[in-house]
């Protein structure tokens, strides 16, 4: 039997995610195929690649918002290494709630554009058990304020803020329960260019205040600079080089990937 220091080493050791052989298929047309990878405790993987190289398809199939036809997604649950693909419905929204976030593209798919900004984050810890209406509205507050969101808009709706406090009202919402980890499609895609940098340096620091994990895919290669420990670069639904970010970026092996980063700097 192990000890107690042997098991919290073990914890440490293992990845937080295992993905081995996944694949999606769009008839004859290759979504992903057969990507495999490990994503360990605190790390930011970012996922990068022109339009059509299955970047997103992957988060997808990764968060359960697609049925990949093959492959495994071993997530280590606090219940020990679950298959994210075998969950039942009601294991994957419990999962939803508590360990795993998704911020998407368009903050207005991941908010509830009808309900206030404090209703927005605080309807997350009602979904969890949390009654005292207090307690609820001060984690609100608390939750807004990190995000750079004037408390005296607590009671406003999303629909009244713009595309920057829209993405940053999601992100409060996706983050106020402390997953484990966090899925990010294009997080700054559809914003200006000061309302870009503004949210990666408050991305980058609530990453790192949390010890978040999390796979950003992006078109944007100073985003996955500035946030991402380490790099995949998909071509063709492959992933045809990954690394550490900086070397990835800084002396790149495959030829789509120097292309990459040659037109970043020819711009």
């Amino acid at each position: 039997m192990m000890g107690k220091l042997e098991t919290m080493t073990a914890a440490v050791d293992a990845p937080l995610l295992a993905v081995d052989g996944l694949t999606k298929m769009y008839g004859a047309r290759v979504g992903c195929t057969d990507v495999s990878f490990n994503l360990w405790p605190g790390e930011v993987l970012g996922i990068v690649g022109e339009s059509g190289s299955g970047k997103s398809t992957l988060l997808s199939c990764l968060a359960g918002h697609l049925a990949a036809d093959a492959g495994r997604v071993v997530f280590a649950t606090r219940d020990g290494p679950r298959d994210l693909r075998a969950l039942s419905e009601p294991d994957r929204r419990r999962l939803g709630r508590t360990d795993l976030a998704y911020v998407h593209q368009n903050p207005r798919d991941g908010l509830r554009m009808g309900v206030s900004a404090g209703g927005n984050v605080g309807e997350r810890l009602m979904a969890v058990g949390a009654r005292h209406y207090g307690s609820i509205r001060d984690a609100a507050l608390d939750w807004l304020g990190r995000v750079e969101i004037d408390e005296g808009r607590i009671d406003d709706r999303p629909s009244a803020f713009s595309g920057g406090m829209q993405q940053r009202l999601q992100i409060a919402r996706s983050l106020v329960m402390a997953p484990r980890l966090v899925f990010m499609d294009e997080p700054t895609g559809g914003l200006d260019v000061s309302v870009q940098a503004r949210l990666l340096d408050l991305l980058r620091g609530l990453v790192r205040e949390m010890g978040l994990s999390a796979v950003i895919v992006t078109h944007d290669l100073a985003v996955v600079r500035l946030l991402a420990d380490r790099l995949m670069v998909m071509k063709g639904g492959q992933v045809v080089e990954q690394g550490l970010t900086d070397q990835v970026l800084d002396d790149p092996q495959h030829a789509y990937t120097q292309l990459l980063v040659s037109s970043v700097l020819q711009v």
